[in-house]
């Protein structure tokens, strides 16, 4: 297996002497881009993954892999290397709220460690939703683990350290002017189908003239203007701490508001501050006064690099294709990171857009298909970005008495009312609701069955086969997962009950060429949590169809989950 370390570049094809055609190119390649490449892989589709840097980028940012992004992973078979990643297995995902963080402790969101969830997997019962549980490991970790997988994936050709400098539309598909960042050398790139991965500055939705929607950053005293994110080396600042571990630490008083994330579990972190304004630059002499005050003792730091970003974004782009280009990721959406659900729901994206597109490009997705990408996705941007929204505002509007450091009763009263109300926010860091509750309904390609679906809660998921939503998994009796059983393609499930006859379904699908699999479940709690004796599954563990036998006209029904 091919190993790179952090900040090595991926082995890159010799330059095309003859313009070469792919049938998928992808501009960005950030974790929405490397996994939309993996998923047309999974489908023996070829593409052409171009970024412009040589690598992936070596500086923190999110360090939240949700729960349905794991699912994704695992699908592709990355999950159990990606769980190794980042703090020990032992040590506490706690969020913590203080003071200062020598200081008094106002709150504290009590997280299991990734052992503890293991534990819990494994003595899961049958009907448990969380076969992945959600995965604390900064994004720079994982980005660098999934790069280090795309030159086994052979249908993907890495064109890493290239810039696409300029993109048009043919007859029968796209042109991409690309050169290479460090030679200057450029090449001529044909693809059918061009998917832009590449950004809130996006070349591709830019050229297209697609604009956000949702107006300027909402500005607030934390997490709303202008944030520089600090990767920083701390040997002392674990000793500093006179409490349990945790996975992030928040100081919360009238002089600095701050928060800091574990990355390594040993020396390593990241620190947020605000700048007063957007043209302010990173001050290391500010920033250590930030963080000293924030711990409320001296430390050793040691700075490794900073990063600008804005907060308070809520974003959703106009249109997410037109013609032969789709966009994906922070192209079509921007959030402010509370919550933790940009990237996954980008991840998400990809699974979505993966599919359709392998399905046209090997014929089996009709003409229809691709535009109901944008017809699922966009409701669930919407939906994403307005919960990020509102937990951002929460933390603008947290309560900072000024007596509350002091050591008195009106001090003791302060800590009361703000730890009161930093305790609600539990849902920032769990909302399984908005994890695994996105739904397709209404969608042109999926078969409703008439009945309602569970109410859209961003703290609660209720697991429903009701054609639309996420694939309700299952334990099965030898301990696998159901998601390990379905195929890359479509999978027919046969639920316990009188077996019915499913080869209709199976011609009509070898007909249209629709990859199909067939699994049987015979757990008794499969029936019960499916209501019924078929369920059509999409190649994005999405529900498609379910009934209690087939439809007089199978064809008509594969046509309609295919777009044709």
């Amino acid at each position: 297996m091919t190993r790179l370390s952090p900040g090595a570049s991926a082995p890159q094809h010799r330059p095309m002497s003859e313009p070469r055609a792919f049938p998928v190119a992808i501009i960005g390649g950030g974790p929405v881009g490397m996994m939309l490449a993996m998923n047309l892989d999974a489908f023996g589709v070829a593409c052409v993954l171009i970024n412009t840097d040589p690598t992936t980028r070596w500086h923190p940012k999110g360090g939240t892999q949700n729960a349905r992004t794991m699912e994704h992973y695992r699908r592709l078979g990355l999950s159990g290397r990606l769980r190794k990643l980042g703090m020990p297995p032992d040590h506490p995902t706690d969020v913590a709220y203080f003071t200062r963080l020598n200081g008094w402790e106002l709150a504290r969101i009590a997280m299991p460690s990734e052992a503890e969830k293991m534990r819990a997997v494994a003595g899961a019962s049958a009907t448990d939703q969380v076969p992945e549980p959600i995965l604390r490991a900064n994004q720079m970790y994982v980005e660098a683990a999934v790069f280090a997988q795309l030159p086994e994936r052979r249908h993907i050709t890495l064109r890493y350290g290239w810039t696409c400098r300029d993109w048009r539309e043919t007859d029968d598909g796209v042109e991409l002017e690309i050169v290479e960042e460090a030679s200057g050398r450029r090449e001529t790139v044909r693809a059918l189908y061009l998917v832009g991965c590449d950004g809130g500055h996006s070349i591709v939705r830019r050229k297209l003239g697609i604009a956000y929607g949702g107006g300027d950053p909402e500005k607030q005293s934390y997490m709303g203007g202008t944030m520089v994110a600090t990767h920083l080396r701390s040997r002392g600042f674990y000793g500093a701490i006179p409490h349990k571990r945790g996975y992030q630490y928040w100081a919360v008083n009238p002089e600095i508001r701050s928060n800091v994330m574990v990355l390594n579990g040993k020396d390593e972190f990241i620190v947020m501050s605000q700048l007063a304004s957007p043209d302010d630059k990173p001050d290391e002499r500010e920033i250590a006064r930030r963080i000293i005050a924030c711990v409320g003792q001296e430390i050793d730091l040691e700075f490794l690099a900073h990063a600008t970003w804005t907060a308070g974004y809520a974003h959703v782009a106009d249109r997410y294709w037109q013609g032969r280009a789709f966009l994906a990721g922070d192209s079509v959406h921007l959030f402010t990171p509370s919550g933790g659900f940009g990237m996954n729901t980008g991840i998400d994206d990809g699974a979505n857009l993966g599919w359709k597109l392998a399905a046209v490009v090997q014929g089996w997705g009709g003409p229809s298909l691709l535009a109901t990408y944008e017809a699922e996705r966009r409701p669930v941007a919407f939906r994403n970005t307005a919960a990020s929204k509102a937990l951002t505002r929460n933390i603008g509007a947290v309560p900072v008495d000024l007596a509350i450091e002091e050591d008195s009763s009106a001090g003791a009263i302060a800590r009361e009312k703000t730890g009161r109300f930093l305790s609600t926010f539990a849902e920032e860091f769990a909302s399984i609701g908005i994890q695994l509750g996105a739904r397709y309904d209404g969608s042109p390609i999926v078969a409703s069955d008439g009945t309602a679906p569970p109410p859209d809660d961003p703290a609660i998921y209720l697991p429903s086969a009701t054609p639309g939503g996420r694939t309700p998994h299952l334990w099965l009796r030898d301990r696998s997962s159901l998601f390990d059983r379905l195929g890359p393609g479509f999978t027919l499930l046969r639920l316990p009950g009188p077996p019915p006859n499913t080869r209709p379904l199976e011609r009509a699908a070898q007909q249209r060429r629709v990859p199909l699999a067939l699994v049987t479940i015979d757990l008794p709690e499969g029936r019960d949590l499916y209501q019924r004796s078929l369920a059509l599954v999409r190649p994005d563990q999405h529900v498609a169809w379910r009934g209690d036998a087939l439809p007089e006209d199978c064809s008509a029904l594969v046509a309609r989950v295919t777009g044709w």
